[in-house]
């Protein structure tokens, strides 16, 4: 397990290497945070004025209110859709780096329109999870967090390698969903421990970004106080968007090694190989 970790921790860190050749890569994260923002206002503005913003919250009235539960599924179609769509565009554009390339963002945008009959078909899918597993935890607010929290959990690994798979393969969902786990089965291991490491750095990233924002307010001064909490927000924002475009390129080079047989130029040829055994 420690040596896995410690792999981990090494392709965390060459992903790295793959942000700092192509910083534009965290452009991608930015635009997704605004997208979903802007989603976010988008329904919940005319969901609190036509007053059914506490419908759709409130898991007793999502039973008994066909609407609700509408405008739910609409909700996590267009969130899932913005998400995909700019990860697709996030992973072409490392693929193309992967090879020695150079790609700007319009052609990652580029590509990701490309597939949008995918992504759309995607979120679809994605919106309809979530849905049912919404529905199974309003069943029961104890058995029902629980139980979909696990089916949650299941799922997310499952469809690891959906989102390449739709860049590259150009795979329906239902065919991305059996190709994910196939790929899977053979970086299972390195799949989730790497994540594992990303999600340690970040943790302790957030955690020495948050100090400038505690001394500030310990400090007693006002001014002080607004200063280190900003500089603490900016630092937090930076950390999550470069988190979210390491988390991509990781699964990119995941996907290209374990799917194709190729290894990334950024990547250490022989942790790959002694990473993951090929079936």
């Amino acid at each position: 397990m420690f040596e896995r970790i410690s792999r981990g921790m090494e392709l965390a860190k060459q992903s790295w290497h793959v942000l700092q050749e192509e910083k534009s890569l965290v452009v991608f994260p930015l635009l997704s945070g605004m997208a979903c923002m802007f989603v976010l206002a988008s329904f919940a503005v005319p969901l609190w004025f036509t007053g059914y913003a506490q419908q759709v919250l409130g898991e007793e009235q999502l039973q008994n209110d066909p609407i609700a539960w509408v405008l739910l599924f609409a909700f996590y179609f267009v969130n899932y859709f913005v998400i995909v769509f700019f990860n697709s565009a996030l992973i072409s554009c490392a693929i193309v780096r992967f090879h020695g390339g150079d790609a700007t963002v319009s052609d990652g945008l580029s590509a990701a329109a490309s597939r949008l009959p995918q992504i759309i078909a995607w979120a679809l899918v994605s919106a309809t999870v979530g849905v049912i597993l919404k529905a199974i935890e309003s069943r029961s607010q104890r058995v029902g967090q629980i139980a979909s929290s696990l089916l949650g959990a299941a799922w997310s690994i499952v469809t690891y390698f959906v989102v390449p798979v739709l860049v590259v393969e150009g795979l329906g969902p239902i065919d991305a969903v059996k190709r994910s786990f196939a790929i899977l089965r053979k970086t299972w291991g390195e799949s989730l421990v790497s994540q594992f490491s990303v999600g340690l750095i970040v943790t302790l990233a957030s955690l020495a970004a948050i100090i400038p924002g505690v001394l500030g307010v310990i400090s007693g001064n006002m001014i002080a106080a607004v200063i280190g909490i900003t500089i603490s927000a900016v630092l937090l924002i930076v950390i999550s968007l470069v988190s979210a475009a390491l988390h991509t390129i990781i699964i990119a080079a995941l996907y290209l090694y374990a799917a194709k047989g190729e290894v990334p130029r950024q990547f250490d040829e022989a942790l790959l190989r002694s990473a993951y055994t090929q079936k």
